[in-house]
């Protein structure tokens, strides 16, 4: 095995949101060093979110690129496209790649991502049976929805539901199988959730709520699936949202911490200081939160990223941005600011019957976060108030007359 032959630099393993966004910080703020940037997927690197809505909705004939053609040679980037790291060597600090070559670093950044969780459920590996996270899965799924016309999807998060609302946008029985008690249980209120099952009921789709699956059954390509009830549904296709696992193994066979995520620390610096990680498989101490998690969005892998490249850069503050999220479920999008937890006290405002509402939930008599459905006003607002740390009370919320627009502007952050 051969090292190439440059000074060592900073080497991010993967080209989703996150790894593109510590190339680009470390260059945009002056970064001299080598920067290459390892990429497992062989497409150049292109947005994931979009690949569950607009995508297989019909609208984007094609992935949207994450950057434009000439980034990388624009921003001296090395970016490897189709190349596996294989393992990492501490000791000699370089990555070892399915090419028989080494990468030798001063600063690593695992942005490693997730993967699907899959069916262990007997039938779970017949054909038809698909998951949805890139742009591979996004084209196999495509070409099998055209001559589908029955649908069960299991698991009603946000892939899940988004999937669903395509699929009856094109006219297919669809069913969800969810066992939790409401869908989107562990990202937003029940308040929140309760509102999207009626929803998503009243479009057509056949929600299941507090029914899992038993198996699927079919002789090489799947038929139908049966529920955990016993009841059959037959199924033409069958798509898995049951959530993800975090990349690790790199950071395991490398010896770093890892539990559920490669640990991390507030300035996402693993166990060793030369790595760190950012993204869909980082767990770090989480202010919003209270204790360490793992968040799954676009905005916690970018600003991450732009925190880890900040870090190697020398700054040592902590990483404390404000969580939020986004989906778009047919005609509903939710917007989420901060962090919900169970327990948490919740406030109206807007009107549910209209489909335009926000729920405002409050902690120890603190606004934690705010969930929004087609009201982004309310979003950008709530993203000022908590980040501001507004004094701000249930009561006044619950007022029609507080205005809260002008309440987040006293805030004076963006």
């Amino acid at each position: 095995m051969s090292t190439e032959d440059h000074r060592p630099g900073a080497v991010v393993v993967g080209g989703g949101h996150a790894g593109l966004q510590v190339a680009e910080t470390l260059r945009t703020e002056g970064y001299q060093g080598s920067v290459t940037v390892v990429v497992d997927d062989p497409h150049p690197p292109y947005q994931r979110p979009p690949l569950s809505k607009d995508y297989l909705g019909g609208k984007d004939a094609a992935p949207l690129p994450l950057r434009g053609p000439r980034f990388a040679e624009e921003n001296r980037i090395r970016l490897r496209t189709g190349v596996t790291a294989t393992g990492i060597d501490r000791q000699r600090r370089t990555v070892r790649l399915d090419t028989d070559k080494e990468v030798p670093y001063a600063h690593l950044v695992l942005a490693t991502g997730a993967t699907n969780r899959r069916l262990t459920c007997p039938g779970g590996e017949l054909d038809g049976v698909h998951g949805l996270r890139t742009l591979a899965d996004a084209q196999r799924l495509g070409a099998a929805l055209v001559p589908a016309r029955r649908i069960v999807v299991i698991g009603a998060g946000f892939i899940g539901l988004e999937f669903a609302a395509v699929a009856r946008a094109r006219g297919l029985e669809v069913t969800v199988l969810e066992f939790a008690p409401r869908p989107m249980g562990r990202a937003v209120s029940p308040v929140t959730g309760d509102w999207f099952a009626r929803a998503h009921l009243e479009s057509g789709i056949d929600l299941r709520l507090g029914e899992g699956i038993e198996r699927c059954d079919g002789t090489g390509r799947v038929e139908a699936v049966v529920s955990t009830t016993g009841e059959r549904y037959p199924a033409d296709l069958v798509v898995v949202g049951i959530g993800v696992v975090a990349n690790t193994a790199l950071a395991e066979q490398a010896g770093l911490e890892v539990d559920n995520g490669i640990v991390v620390d507030a300035s996402l610096r693993t166990s060793d200081p030369a790595v760190l990680a950012v993204g869909d498989c980082a767990s770090f101490p989480s202010v919003h939160a209270g204790i360490r998690s793992r968040l799954e969005s676009v905005q916690n892998a970018t600003d991450q990223a732009r925190h880890a490249a900040h870090t190697i850069l020398g700054r040592t503050d902590d990483y404390d941005d404000l969580p939020w999220f986004w989906s778009q479920q047919g005609p509903w999008k939710l917007q989420i600011a901060g962090l919900h937890r169970t327990g948490d006290d919740t406030v109206l405002r807007g009107d549910p019957t209209t489909g335009k509402f926000s729920v405002y939930c409050f902690r120890d008599g603190a606004l934690v976060a705010v969930e929004s459905i087609n009201r982004p006003a309310d979003h950008m607002t709530a993203r000022r108030l908590i980040n501001g740390q507004v004094p701000l009370t249930p009561e006044q919320v619950a007022d029609p007359r507080t205005d809260l627009k002008t309440l987040s502007r006293s805030a004076g952050v963006a």
